[in-house]
């Protein structure tokens, strides 16, 4: 019981299942968080897909927007599920709304 309330699950929907030539991506925006913190995605299973870490942000101030890229074989159809996790001071916890305001999935074609 106590690893679910150390991450944020969420399951996500892309526009469309992914054609040939096209990559997900995960888009995040982070408010303000702790400075050293890390924002870590997985599977449920527990597979890195990415970490963000902020740098530089002064105190106070929204740490921005990030792109996770998100191998094909991490989606099912048209859904992606994926957990936040935060992490700072050693210890890892859900993230608040107020430290992860937004999670969305975008699809875009493969530059050629």
């Amino acid at each position: 019981m106590r690893a679910s309330l150390a991450a944020l699950a969420l399951v996500l929907t892309l526009p469309h299942a992914l054609r040939e030539g096209e990559t997900a991506f995960l888009v995040v925006t982070v408010g303000v968080i702790q400075r050293g913190a890390e924002i870590e995605i997985t599977t449920p299973a527990g597979r890195l897909l990415g970490t963000i870490s902020p740098y530089g942000i002064r105190p106070g101030r929204e740490a921005g927007t990030y792109t996770i890229p998100l191998p094909a074989d991490a989606i099912s159809g048209k859904r992606v599920s994926v957990r936040l996790s935060l992490s700072a001071n050693g210890r890892k916890r859900a993230p608040t709304k107020k430290e992860v305001k937004k999670v969305r999935v975008t699809v875009a074609t493969a530059a050629k």
